[in-house]
């Protein structure tokens, strides 16, 4: 089962060295990345760069199209209007079956803001302690702001990444 996770890093490069250090994990057949998509929000900006990181991507990956629609949502709609906003819903019922609710989206819009980064990334099989360590010997430190695993798993995930 693949999970989609959103990590936020307190600088705009933190999420970007999550991801070089994701490819050495796949690399190393210690996690598979389906896709992946990085935000990075400068201080002074109105709004934030994103970027699909398609060096770590596989053949049947989410794409442009999903990382485009849920940034918007998750960044853009208020300055959308109604119009789209309506469209939006009926997307947001769509997307709630992958795990990406409203608790996600206002979860990461209220943690994702000026002077962060954040890794958004699909994955599967991941070697647990091996990614861990990594994370820990690279000195990154993620905050977990959401993700579509069980509570248990997520509470799991949060504790390896917090050791």
């Amino acid at each position: 089962m693949a999970t989609l996770s959103v990590w936020k890093f307190d600088s705009t490069g933190g999420a970007q060295q999550a991801e070089d250090l994701l490819v050495t994990l796949q690399k190393q057949e210690l996690i598979q990345v389906h896709d992946a998509a990085i935000v990075a929000w400068e201080e002074g900006k109105k709004g934030p760069k994103t970027k699909q990181a398609n060096n770590l991507t596989a053949a049947g990956a989410l794409g442009g199209t999903f990382w485009g629609l849920l940034f918007g949502l998750l960044f853009f709609v208020p300055l959308l209007g109604a119009a789209v906003g309506a469209a939006a819903g009926a997307l947001m019922g769509s997307m709630g079956d992958v795990g990406i609710d409203d608790d996600f989206i206002a979860s990461v819009k209220a943690k994702v803001t000026p002077g962060t980064s954040a890794l958004f990334a699909m994955t599967s099989g991941a070697v647990e302690d091996r990614v861990k360590s990594a994370f820990a010997d690279a000195g990154l430190k993620p905050e977990l702001i959401a993700t579509n695993l069980s509570t248990e798993q997520e509470q799991k995930l949060r504790e390896a990444m917090d050791a």
